[in-house]
């Protein structure tokens, strides 16, 4: 219980620093980035000291004076040692900290390894650090080797294993800093690149280097030069050494189990101190220990919500919108900061994965959770310039020039980007590409990657998603719109140019033809036919739909000599329902509207 007691106390000293606007955790998160970054620079060098061993071992020697100069200084030594002792620390708080255990499997491997790393790393530090700060023994490469090499094999496959471990980690934890950089995706594969390529040139130099102290082993005058017991120790000091080696392998053992026994705790806790509600648009409604955020609320009960940071309060997907005057507390510095960079309200709208209520709120995320990563990559395909079937989906909402008049521009604005994130949520799920945001239409497309009987059926069911989602959408705001939300659809398909249009930095991919242009037109057509949808007949007969009664119009369109045959929806998801049931006599046509 004491060293429970001890740790816990020892975290909270370290991660409590205090400002006028109290903790922060994202201080916490900084404080261990920059620990990391310090730990990695030291892998970083060992690794290019190691390469040198692929031209000779008196070269590396030449390495590691520079190391040493480096590290073995003052300012060195202090930096290395702080950051080891704030990353191990930090470490532990986080995941003492996160309350789900709920890892993607990149994250899974990252706390893994970075467990690994303590233990592993044990026994080269006494060895080498802690024996020159101690005992003043300068051991160099030859001393190192022999060991690794000759003396104890094992320890040679230890060091071999806290390499590649180190690497890895270090390479996994910048992959999640940078990961949201407008330049890591250009820069993504020249680093992949030299991730591999420097740990696989300090492995070889670390063999090469290994079997020329091997060689050198066999004669004896090299052995009883290389290893005096002023520079490798003596057995007394050895066995200090290894007896503070194993004090530390207790102390990393014991301090990962108290994290452990202090989450059970929790955990316990929780049950019995509170409970709080989340409302979600769709009304759900998931009861969540206090102490969770929001985020954490929608991963526990199995709804999907936004993040590429995996939490960590960066990329500013998870923003919630949130409803009413709960008792929620203010955001924090860096939270605060993101939600400036937004143009957004902390009143209003808050980082779902920074909020932790008091009591029961009810939320709108803002992001659609399939929607993602084209959020995060504008660029949604990079398909070459090609011909293809596609079929296009216009979808408007009704009226938002009278919404925007009537109502405070950031009013207006939210409304409208919760109309877009419903139906590019539908079009996803769906299986189409949200490809162009034109004010307040959408235009959508599918068969980017599918056949065109595929593509057709795939628009039919997204014309009910997106009927469904605006419906839902509708209702949550009803009382403060006094009235639901009114939507028109056209969709036509057929052959388009596909591929990249735009200048310099602003290119986005779209398709060109006539498709695209009818299907804008249908929508047009729907609000004078006052209807919800109109679908070129073309659509339902690739899709195999064509049989079924839906009232049929000839529609003459502005630019076109012929009519397009298309069919009406009047109430999109109980006729989208008639489609998947079947045939049926056919309905007399419409009478044909003024071009």
């Amino acid at each position: 219980m004491s060293a429970r007691a001890g740790l816990a106390g020892t975290l909270n000293a370290v991660v409590r620093s205090r400002s006028p606007r109290g903790f922060v955790p994202a201080r916490v998160r900084s404080v261990r980035l920059c620990s990391g970054l310090v730990l990695f620079a030291y892998v970083f060098l060992h690794f290019v000291n190691h390469a040198l061993g692929n031209f000779s071992l008196a070269w590396m020697e030449r390495g590691l004076l520079v190391q040493k100069f480096i590290w073995q200084g003052v300012l060195g030594t202090a930096a290395l040692y702080s950051a080891l002792t704030l990353h191990f620390v930090l470490g532990l708080w986080a995941l003492y900290e996160r309350r789900r255990l709920h890892w993607t499997a990149s994250e899974l491997a990252q706390l893994l390894l970075g467990l690994a790393v303590p233990p592993l790393l044990a026994n080269h530090l006494a060895g080498t650090r802690i024996a020159f700060s101690v005992f003043g023994l300068n051991k160099g490469y030859a001393q190192e080797l022999y060991s690794f090499w000759v003396a104890s094999p094992f320890l040679g496959w230890a060091q071999f294993a806290l390499l590649v471990v180190a690497w890895t980690h270090g390479c996994l934890g910048l992959h999640f800093w940078l990961r949201l950089k407008p330049w890591y995706d250009r820069a993504r594969s020249w680093l992949l690149v030299g991730a591999v390529l420097l740990p696989v040139l300090a492995l070889l130099g670390y063999f090469q280097a290994g079997r020329a102290v091997m060689a050198l082993a066999q004669d004896p005058v090299w052995r009883a030069g290389a290893t005096p017991p002023a520079i490798v120790g003596t057995a007394e000091q050895s066995a200090w050494l290894a007896n503070l080696r194993n004090g530390f392998l207790l102390f990393d053992g014991t301090a990962l189990a108290a994290i452990l026994l202090a989450r059970l705790a929790r955990t316990m806790r929780d049950r019995h101190v509170g409970r709080f509600r989340v409302s979600y648009p769709d009304g759900r409604r998931p009861l969540i220990p206090l102490g969770f955020s929001v985020f954490e609320a929608s991963l526990m009960s199995g709804i999907p919500h936004a993040s590429a940071c995996g939490g960590r309060g960066r990329c500013s997907l998870c923003r919630v919108r949130v409803l009413g005057t709960p008792d929620v507390p203010p955001p924090e510095e860096a939270e605060r900061r993101i939600l400036e960079r937004l143009g957004a309200d902390p009143a209003e709208v808050r980082l779902a994965c920074q909020l932790r209520p008091r009591g029961d709120l009810a939320v709108i995320p803002l992001v659609p959770p399939a929607a993602q990563s084209a959020f995060l990559h504008p660029r949604q395909g990079r398909v070459p310039p090609q011909e293809r079937f596609l079929v296009h989906m216009f979808i408007d909402m009704r009226n938002s020039a009278a919404l925007a008049s009537t109502r405070l521009p950031h009013d207006a604005v939210f409304v409208l980007g919760r109309f877009i994130a419903a139906v590019s949520s539908a079009v996803l799920d769906a299986g189409g590409v949200p490809n162009q945001f034109l004010g307040d239409g959408i235009l959508a497309m599918f068969g980017l990657r599918t056949d065109a009987r595929t593509a057709c059926t795939q628009a039919i069911a997204a014309l009910a998603l997106v009927a469904r989602n605006i419906r839902q959408l509708g209702a949550l705001l009803e009382a403060e719109l006094g009235e639901g939300l009114r939507f028109g659809i056209g969709v036509q398909c057929g052959r388009t140019i596909v591929g990249e249009i735009g200048f310099r930095d602003h290119v986005t991919f779209t398709g060109l033809g006539d498709p695209p242009n009818v299907a804008s037109r249908l929508q047009a057509l729907s609000k004078e036919l006052g209807c919800e949808a109109v679908v070129a007949e073309d659509v339902l007969d690739a899709a195999g739909l064509s049989g079924v009664a839906l009232p049929f119009h000839a529609a003459r369109l502005r630019g076109r000599s012929a009519p397009v045959p298309a069919r009406l929806f009047f109430a999109v998801e109980r006729d989208v329902e008639r489609l998947r049931a079947g045939p049926t006599p056919a309905a007399p046509p419409c009478a044909p509207a003024t071009p």
